[in-house]
């Protein structure tokens, strides 16, 4: 659908890029043309990526973790000593538990709101303090969740992605005068490595989900990937502040009370 060098002479980093949703990502950029750094905690899953990943384009990785200002300066470093510039910025990494919000603990309550909304916080202002400021250009998507209508079962994900969806109306508005957009994705139901995470009463509840989505399907990794390339090219230039549903209209559609729901039952 994209021309191939859609992307030439452009560098992403996509955080959380060593698997699911971030991969696929990074995989897209690499079939058009574009230099990749990805980064995520864990190194040895991380590298083997980059290895896959490399097949396919100038691809280079670091660990990080975006809760951490010290790596994510190190990273800003890397990418610089690396590439020299950085043009789109993915904010892919996060990380959430299915639970009812009565029993998050306060431990995993910080946990999530410092992954989620601290994280996409501490690397954006990075990259823009390290790059885009500098340049007078650059473009920033941040990976959220389907909140629209609250995330039951998912209170803490649910908070910290609509604080980042805030965020991005923010940061369009200050930064814009150096030139840099910054738009939100919400993706559904993704078909993905990360669903393969969840016990079989979960697994169960997805098959649901199938059911009764208005698509009859769930999401695909390439579905979040398309919608990626289109806000970080400039068939979009003339949009910032924004978050797209890509979720077969589950924002405005089908019951959000069946994650919760699924978790009583089997929590009892």
């Amino acid at each position: 659908m994209y021309q191939k060098d859609l992307f030439k002479d452009k560098v992403a980093l996509v955080t959380g890029g060593r698997s699911g949703i971030g991969y696929g990502i990074a995989k897209q950029y690499l079939d058009l043309g574009a230099k990749v750094f990805i980064c995520s905690r864990k190194e040895e899953p991380l590298k083997k990526a980059a290895e896959e990943l490399s097949v396919f384009g100038p691809v280079a990785y670091t660990p990080c973790d975006i809760r951490k200002t010290d790596q994510i300066k190190a990273l800003a470093e890397k990418i610089q000593a690396e590439y020299g510039k950085l043009d789109i910025l993915i904010n892919n990494a996060g990380g959430q538990f299915p639970a009812p919000a009565e029993q998050i603990s306060e431990n995993g309550w910080a946990a999530v709101i410092n992954n989620n909304l601290n994280g996409t916080f501490y690397v954006s202002q990075e990259m823009y303090k390290s790059f885009f400021s500098q340049q007078n250009h650059g473009i920033i998507l941040n990976i959220i969740a389907n909140m629209h209508r609250g995330f039951p079962g998912m209170a803490h994900t649910g908070a910290a992605r609509a604080g980042v969806e805030n965020l991005t109306k923010t940061l369009a508005q200050e930064w814009a005068q150096h030139n840099v957009r910054i738009n939100a994705i919400a993706p559904g139901t993704i078909q993905s490595s990360g669903l393969d995470t969840y016990p079989e009463p979960m697994q169960k509840r997805f098959a649901e989900i199938v059911e009764h989505n208005l698509m009859k399907r769930l999401g695909t990794v390439e579905d979040v990937a398309n919608a990626t390339m289109f806000y970080t090219s400039e068939l979009s230039s003339y949009i910032s502040g924004t978050t797209l549903y890509v979720d077969g209209i589950e924002h405005l559609s089908g019951d959000r009370m069946g994650l919760i729901d699924t978790l009583r039952t089997f929590m009892k």
